[in-house]
C-alpha cells in the first residue's frame, strides 16, 4: 500500500501535463475536491493540486510539440544520477536527466525498454506528496507493459523491485504485484499488466496508469463525464480489489478510479 513514508523505489509523485491547464483545474477540483495553487515564475508556472492542505498531484502546461497530455508517476530515489545510470544499464532511455529543482528536490524522467515513461524524485526539502492512500489521492499505479517478465527484469535492475504472482480471490486471474524490495506484501504499490488485458481504449502503448482513490467508483465515474471527461472502462468489481474504472479527462490524459476493497490510511 501507498504511505507517505517513502521508501526508495515507491511511488513518490505523479504529476499532469496538459495544453489546457485552467481546463484541467476545472475538471479536477470538481472531479477529487482538489484545490490548486498555481506556480511563481520560479517554477516555470509549475503548480499543485492540494487536498486538504496536502499536495495531491502537481500540474504543468504542456504544448502540442512537447508530448500529448498525460499523467506521469514518479518513483522515490536517494541518488537521481546513480538511477539514471542504472536506467541506461538496463536499457532504457534518458530523455530528462537528472536536475535539481531549486532546493525541493532532483528529479529526472526516463522511458523504459517498451517506451513507458517514468520518473523519479530524490527529494531535499519535498519529500514527496503530502496525500496518498485516501480519498481523492493516489493509491496504485499499474503499468501495461508487452513483456511483463522484461518489465520485471528491468525495474528490478533499476530500483530492486520484487514481484510477486497474486491470484484473484474467486478465481478470475492474477495480478503482478509490484513492491519495494524487503517490504513484504504491505510493500506492494502497484501492478504489471499485459497489454490488451484489460479491454480498454484507455491505454494506448506501454505507459504507467495512475490510480486516484474515491469514496464510490460510480459517482466519480458519472462525475467524469458530467465535467466532459470520458470513460474508456466502465466501473467493474473485482473481488479483493475494488470497484475501479478507467477514464480520460477532456483534453486526453488518462487515470484511473478505485474504491478500494480496503482503503489504506497514512
Amino acid at each position: 500500500m501507498l504511505t507517505t513514508r517513502y521508501a526508495d523505489g515507491a511511488p513518490s509523485w505523479t504529476d499532469l501535463g496538459t495544453p489546457d491547464l485552467d481546463g484541467a483545474v476545472e475538471f479536477y477540483t470538481g472531479l477529487f475536491g482538489w484545490e490548486y495553487v498555481p506556480g511563481g515564475p520560479e517554477t516555470g508556472g509549475y503548480g499543485m493540486f492540494t487536498l486538504d492542505g496536502k499536495t495531491a498531484a502537481g500540474a504543468m502546461t504542456v504544448t502540442q510539440e512537447q508530448g500529448e497530455p498525460s499523467w506521469a508517476v514518479y518513483f522515490r530515489s536517494s541518488d537521481a544520477d546513480a538511477t539514471a545510470q542504472a536506467v541506461e544499464r538496463a536499457g532504457g532511455t534518458v530523455p530528462f536527466p537528472p536536475t535539481d529543482v531549486l532546493d525541493l528536490g532532483r528529479m529526472a524522467g526516463f522511458n523504459d525498454r517498451a517506451g513507458a515513461f517514468f520518473g523519479i524524485w530524490q527529494p531535499g526539502k519535498n519529500p514527496g506528496l503530502g496525500a496518498v492512500g485516501v480519498p481523492g489521492s493516489l493509491c496504485w499505479a499499474e503499468l501495461y507493459t508487452p513483456d511483463v517478465p522484461a518489465a520485471a527484469a528491468f525495474y528490478d535492475a533499476v530500483f530492486g523491485w520484487e514481484t510477486a504472482l497474486t491470484p484473484f480471490p474467486g478465481g478470475g486471474g492474477s495480478c503482478t504485484v509490484i513492491r519495494t524490495r524487503g517490504g513484504g506484501e504491505e510493500a506492494g504499490f502497484g501492478g504489471l499488466v499485459p497489454l490488451g488485458a484489460v479491454a480498454t481504449g484507455a491505454v494506448a502503448g506501454s505507459r504507467w496508469l495512475p490510480y486516484f482513490e474515491v469514496e464510490d467508483c460510480d459517482a466519480a465515474a458519472a462525475d467524469v463525464e458530467r465535467l466532459g471527461g470520458r470513460l474508456s472502462l466502465e466501473p467493474m468489481e473485482r473481488e479483493g480489489v475494488g470497484r475501479f474504472a478507467h477514464a480520460a479527462d477532456p483534453d486526453g490524459a488518462e487515470f484511473a478510479l478505485i474504491t478500494s476493497a480496503t482503503a489504506s490510511q497514512t
